[in-house]
């Protein structure tokens, strides 16, 4: 509910802009078929009885992080994709907090293992959304948008490469060390990164609309498949604590 809020809120500041764009010009919003008012109610009453379920059927911390969320998605990195390249920053710590509210449902605190899963969807989002807004660059610059892929074209390709790096070191280093998973999901994970960092490097280097349609592709199915290996390698750490 708060997400769906949080998606709601975006269409409804974003309206004039969307329908500039071929992305997202069939949106209800941009189509009238939906008016704004609707809209901002859906989300006022989505979003309010979202976090307070959050609060109170699971626990205050999940609530909170849940509100927190909400503002920073619609009113952070919403008007901020149109003043600063920083917005996809801003934007990935949306996708990673998450991961931080279903271990806090889970086990009622934070933990270093949530940290990891946190930068796993953190890091994860840079190659999976550089390649995405790479085609779309036409339209992002004709509506307005700050975009890495439109006014600084390096930067994206080098973060993006960092990132597929960066996934490495979380994979292999820190799950296992921070007792998240075991040993087994470092070895296993090693192929899946290796190609990860392999497109990226190739997306960096080539900067065109197939290397970065193909590391779009490969991000689609890198998470699931990285998830499993992770929940089949996963340490009893946190059941040990608890008993």
């Amino acid at each position: 509910m708060t997400s769906g809020a949080a998606n709601t809120l975006n269409q409804f500041l974003e309206v004039p802009y969307d329908s500039q764009m071929n992305r997202t010009k069939d949106r209800v919003l941009v189509r009238g078929l939906l008016s704004t008012p609707h809209a901002f109610v859906f989300a006022v009453a989505s979003g309010g009885a979202g976090v307070l379920l959050l609060s109170l059927a699971v626990n205050p911390i999940v609530g909170l992080l849940g509100l927190s969320n909400l503002i920073l998605y619609s009113f952070v990195y919403t008007p901020l994709k149109r003043l600063s390249i920083l917005n996809t920053w801003v934007g990935s710590l949306v996708g990673a907090v998450p991961p931080l509210m279903g271990w806090v449902a889970c086990t009622g605190s934070l933990d270093p293992g949530a940290l990891v899963l946190a930068a796993l969807l953190y890091s994860w989002q840079f190659p999976h959304f550089n390649a995405l807004s790479w085609n779309l660059r036409p339209d992002y610059s004709r509506a307005g948008y700050r975009m890495m892929c439109v006014t600084d074209p390096a930067i994206c390709k080098r973060t993006t490469l960092r990132h597929a790096v960066a996934l490495v070191g979380i994979c292999s280093g820190a799950a296992p060390m921070l007792g998240l998973t075991t040993w087994t999901f470092a070895v296993d994970s090693l192929p899946l990164n290796a190609v990860m960092v392999y497109l990226a490097w190739r997306f960096y280097r080539e900067g065109d609309s197939q290397s970065s349609r193909r590391l779009f592709r490969f991000s689609l199915i890198y998470l699931p498949i990285v998830m499993l290996l992770m929940f089949l390698s996963r340490k009893q750490l946190y059941e040990s604590k608890k008993e």
